[in-house]
């Protein structure tokens, strides 16, 4: 069994945000709860939005904004098997441009 970091990235600038009505938004959490209850055996943390964002770097430490929105990490028997887990996710659907990458998360080396 794998372990597979799923990043969520936002197409929608500020005003599309602010465009989604307050129905819209509930529907939106519903359907990510729903998803979350379908997957719940491959789900080894459901994720959570991403806010405050810092970059270290060896010349100090500075704010960031970047397209990233939200992460879930989830375990399947294979990379594909991960992706169709997302496939469906209603992330995808929210805004136009919204994708979801999947990442392996191999064990460290021993």
């Amino acid at each position: 069994m794998g372990r597979f970091l799923a990043l969520f990235n936002g197409a929608a600038d500020e005003a599309g945000k602010a465009d989604l009505t307050e129905q819209q938004q509930t529907d939106f959490m519903n359907a990510w709860a729903a998803w979350a209850q379908a997957n719940e055996s491959a789900l080894v943390d459901p994720g959570a939005p991403l806010y405050g964002k810092k970059l270290v770097t060896a010349r100090g430490v500075e704010d960031f904004t970047d397209n990233l929105v939200a992460y879930a990490i989830v375990e399947a028997y294979s990379h594909d098997e991960a992706v169709r887990i997302f496939s469906g996710h209603p992330h995808l659907g929210l805004f136009a441009g919204n994708s979801i990458a999947v990442l392996e998360c191999p064990p460290p080396p021993v």
